[in-house]
């Protein structure tokens, strides 16, 4: 019987590939002369698979198995050979192959492989399938790969290929790749691959490689060495056609100079053609002129057409500067409904005359959708180096020239004017000075009296807001009040004064002067927020004033958002403030609201009141509004009240008061005590 000698001699080889093996069943066998066949080692795998083996007297192993190994080993002394066992004690078929070992210390040693059927085929799937998975890698990828020997010859293309260069594996399989590159370059290509073969994978890009229909294409490469046991045996090409990515880049190019609507120029290419056009200017002594172009209410277009059909719009608009923009000039879309045109190498009077020719452009109209449109446009001019030597200088003072267009009608031109910078302060610096007013303690209510017609007798005031600003002076409400409701400060603003106007009525009231009633503007914007009511309550209780004696005057167009106006003016009513209506009939003119909502006093507007003496209709207008408020149960109060015979007449219509210049104008606080508080 042939019995185990204890595991402490395997080689490194065997520890390291074929110790752990899942499969193999691994046994050095020896045999010395007068000997019986000996076990002198055995793998882990081996011994799990007979858990008695390393006794003597293992019924599994020492039965018919051994016995079959001995027939195979005496029969092939010193030969290789595989052959299949039936180990019939176990019910298990193996494959048997043994490998002879030279030696001087036995007279025969052997390494036995035995590996159970069921096992092998098992190890063959998963070959198969890691087999599958490295050529799904090749094949599948959407990079065309081209696999190549040592000798340069390519063994193998994948699908990729043909779809990029028209190559099917079968025109390719054993063609010397380099062949396929362009002769120029195949030196660096050769270098490129000896790199590889060394075993450094390498990228090359702007290769020119060979299409089967015969150009040369653009490509990067990348070599990908292939070893077993250290060794390259081949190598994975892997090619991508760049010129795609050639011509997106021409694409991303054009599209970062010009506007993707109009096929313009944009403002960046505006930007980098300014150096160049300001040198030769400079250098031929002539003029270069900036034309800006900006289309009067376009967004009444945008309403009427939606987002498609202005784009249309703005298509036809720019064919139609294209065709008399002289070949000389550059037409650029400035964003929006805006262009720029820039002249050289023309006059002062050719400039002049182009403008005039866009505006006589302008007045044909434009269809769309068999639908004729008209438009205009305000046109500012600047001209290089008169009005300013750099871009950004030269476009602002094109749209201060806008600006004063506009103001003055719109649809003409302008050239730029010094005078105009007076004429039109910077918006953005205004709203920037405007955000800090508060902080700065520039804002300062003033308050103007409503004089009891009947009686002489001052009860109520309108609170007025007056800015002092330390770098445009005293700005007028007409130009800040409609900046602040634009950008949203009117909220911020609107609560400082109702805050301020509480508090004053406070200070007054512990002075034990006379009780008075102050109204406080609300803009549109503020009423819509839906807190309104809210705040004003809020502000009452802190400075713990009668709500009676506040009055929240908002306009007719507030009064549109029929069901959230309702809602809000009832929970002011509900808080005990005063309500009235400013500028009556000139916004929202319905009846209707004066029924439904819950409003005190009617303002009879200023519009109506001018020339009340002189013309029949205002005067006409005015009683008729008196009338309906004292039918309705309301107070009416006129504004603008300028002249003596206006307040006659307002007083024999029965109008309960009226303010204006003919009373006082708006006045300090400190002015409003010393003039109608103290020794009243």
């Amino acid at each position: 019987m042939g019995k185990i000698v204890q595991k402490d001699s395997f080689t490194h080889y065997m520890e390291t590939y074929v110790i752990a093996h899942p499969y193999s069943l691994l046994f050095l066998i020896g045999k010395k002369e007068a000997e019986d066949y000996t076990v002198l080692e055995a793998n882990e795998t081996a011994l799990r698979h007979f858990p008695y083996f390393e006794t003597e007297n293992d019924p599994m192993f020492f039965g018919s198995l051994w016995n079959l190994l001995q027939e195979i080993l005496v029969s092939n002394r010193n030969q290789p050979q595989r052959d299949l066992i039936w180990h019939s004690a176990a019910n298990e078929m193996y494959e048997v192959a043994y490998i002879p070992i030279k030696t001087t210390t036995y007279e025969q040693l052997f390494w036995v492989d035995l590996r159970l059927q069921e096992d092998l085929a098992k190890e063959r799937l998963e070959k198969d399938r890691l087999h599958q998975k490295y050529t799904s890698i090749i094949d599948d990828n959407l990079d065309p790969v081209i696999t190549v020997g040592c000798d340069c010859a390519i063994l193998h293309a994948n699908r990729a290929v043909y779809s990029a260069f028209g190559y099917l594996r079968s025109d390719l399989e054993g063609k010397d790749v380099s062949e396929l590159f362009a002769i120029e370059q195949r030196e660096d290509f050769t270098a490129l691959l000896a790199k590889a073969l060394a075993g450094e994978s390498m990228e090359m890009d702007g290769s020119l490689f060979c299409h089967k229909l015969g150009h040369y294409l653009p490509t990067y490469i990348k070599t990908i060495p292939i070893s077993i046991d250290k060794e390259i045996i081949e190598i994975h090409l892997i090619l991508r056609d760049t010129s795609i990515h050639s011509k997106n880049n021409e694409k991303l190019l054009f599209l970062s100079y010009h506007d993707q609507l109009t096929g313009l120029w944009n403002r960046k290419a505006l930007k980098e053609h300014f150096d160049a056009d300001a040198e030769y200017a400079l250098k031929s002594d002539e003029h270069l002129a900036f034309i800006h172009v900006d289309l009067d209410r376009f967004s009444t277009i945008n309403e009427a057409l939606g987002r498609t059909g202005a784009d249309e719009i703005l298509k036809k608009i720019t064919e139609r500067i294209k065709m008399i923009c002289p070949r000389s000039g550059k037409l650029y879309r400035n964003g929006g409904d805006e262009f720029i045109l820039t002249m050289r190498s023309h006059t002062l009077a050719e400039v002049e005359k182009f403008s005039q020719k866009i505006l006589s452009d302008f007045s044909r109209p434009f269809y769309y959708q068999h639908q004729e449109y008209f438009l205009s446009a305000s046109i500012g001019i600047s001209v290089f180096p008169e009005n300013g030597k750099s871009l950004e200088e030269l476009l602002h003072k094109c749209e201060r020239a806008i600006l004063y267009v506009k103001d003055r009608g719109r649809a003409h031109y302008r050239f730029y004017q010094k005078e105009m910078n007076t004429a039109f302060p910077d918006t953005a610096v205004m709203e920037a000075h405007l955000r800090r007013a508060i902080e700065f303690d520039e804002l300062e209510i003033h308050y103007q009296p409503q004089v009891n017609l009947k009686t002489g007798h001052i009860s109520s005031f309108e609170a007025l807001l007056r800015w002092n600003n330390r770098k445009f002076g005293f700005v007028s409400p007409a130009k800040f009040i409609p900046i602040a409701e634009e950008s949203g400060l009117i909220h911020q603003i609107g609560e400082w004064v109702l805050d301020r106007v509480c508090l004053q009525l406070k200070e007054w009231s512990a002075k034990r002067f006379r009780p008075v009633r102050i109204a406080v503007n609300i803009s549109p914007q503020q009423f819509q927020t839906g807190n309104l009511a809210e705040n004003v309550k809020r502000i009452i209780q802190v400075h713990g004033i009668q709500p009676s004696s506040l009055e929240v005057e908002i306009t007719e167009s507030a009064l549109m958002h029929m069901n959230d106006t309702l809602a809000t003016l009832n929970e002011l009513k509900s808080i005990g403030v005063t309500i009235s209506v400013d500028d009556f009939g000139t916004g929202y003119s319905s009846l209707s609201y004066l029924k439904l909502y819950p409003i005190d006093i009617i303002k009879i507007d200023r519009s109506f009141v001018k020339d009340i003496e002189s013309d029949e209709k205002n005067e006409a207008i005015a009683k008729t509004i008196i009338n309906l408020a004292h039918n309705l149960g309301m107070e009416v109060i006129a504004e603008g009240v300028e002249k003596d015979l206006q307040a006659k007449i307002l007083k024999e219509a029965d109008c309960h008061k009226a303010q204006g210049f003919l009373f006082s104008k708006a006045i300090p606080a400190k002015e409003v005590v010393e003039k109608y508080f103290i020794g009243l």
